[in-house]
This record gives C-alpha cells, structure tokens and sequence, in this order.
C-alpha cells in the first residue's frame, strides 16, 4: 500500500511541477542578454539615409541602403553601408569623394528612416511596420493592433541578427525592440 502511495504521491507532484512551470515566464535573463546590441546603431538593408554634403546641394539626397548592402551615390557610385556606423559611412563618402572630386568634403549622415520589424502571431494585425526608435515588444504589439485573446501577455520570441548570424530568444515584453526584429507572439494555454 505504501508503494501505491509513493507512486500516486510522486504523480501528483510531477503534475504539480509540470503545471507550474507552462504558467511561469519561459526567459532568462541570458537568453536575451545575448541579443542585446553592443554599441552604436549599425546600418543594414532597408535603412534609409539623409547624406549631406556640405556645399553640394546636387550630391545631399536621401538614400536607400539596398539588397546588397550598399548605397549608389552620383559621381562616387556606390558604397558599402552594411554593418557600419553613420559616422564610419561619413569617413567613407569623404573619402571616395576626395579621391578626385572635393576638396575637402565635409559629409554628415543620419538614419531618415529605420528598416522595420515585423510581428507575428497572436496579435490583431501581423505583418511589417516602420520602426520607432525606443519602442518596447509591448508597443510594437500595440501597433500591431494589441493581443488576441489567445496571446501570451508575459513574454514574446525576439529573433535579431547579431554578428552574422539569426538569434533567437524568449524576451520580457518590455524588452527593446531594434529595427529588423522579427516578434513572435505565442498562443497562451491557460
């Protein structure tokens, strides 16, 4: 009879550990750490920038980053703005632009429009939106036209491209959201 009971007693604990655990938060504070950007904004396909040349109102226009990566600029063609920095793309423009065609130009760039984010899953309208700097995954799902009624409300799935490659994490919802961030809202069981 006791062994009947160990084996029933350790049942329902099982049951108890399994219910308890699809209720909590499934992040760690390292999971999306690693996702965390390090430093400066870096440029990527779907950016576009307002690049000013100071003095040369025919070569200031805004530009889009294209597929490959690269800016196509007059009389400098193009230039690579995948991966850098505003001010590494300056020092580029410059440059290319001192190599038989300025002086000394002096070049300004700034992100005019960020690349956006997409947002799947249990929310009202998934799909893709522009960007806005400082949002959170709780803003983005509210872009998005908010949870259905199925959308879990405490965390979400943030992929993010770091260093090359695709990461993949389980974030709070107040987690920062980057441009090119891809929102996974998964459905609730309870």
């Amino acid at each position: 009879m006791s062994r009947r009971l160990a084996s029933l007693a350790l049942a329902v604990a099982m049951s108890a550990a399994l219910t308890a655990g699809a209720c909590a938060p499934r992040y760690a504070p390292s999971d999306y750490a690693l996702a965390q950007p390090a430093g400066p904004y870096r440029l990527a396909s779907g950016d576009r920038l307002r690049v000013i040349v100071f003095g040369q109102d025919n070569l200031s226009n805004i530009y889009a980053v294209d597929g490959s990566g690269k800016i196509a600029m007059p009389l400098i063609g193009s230039v690579e703005a995948q991966g850098r920095t505003t001010l590494q793309l300056e020092k580029a423009i410059e440059a290319k632009l001192r190599g038989g065609f300025l002086r000394e130009p002096k070049v300004s760039v700034e992100v005019d429009t960020y690349r956006p984010f997409f947002v799947l899953g249990e929310v009202t309208n998934s799909g893709q939106f522009p960007y806005v700097h400082g949002m959170t995954v709780q803003t983005a799902v509210a872009i998005a036209g908010g949870f259905t009624p199925r959308g879990q409300r405490a965390y979400a799935e943030v992929t993010r491209q770091v260093e090359d490659q695709l990461v993949t994490a389980s974030v709070p919802i107040t987690y920062a959201v980057q441009p090119g961030d891809t929102i996974v809202i998964k459905e609730r069981w309870f």
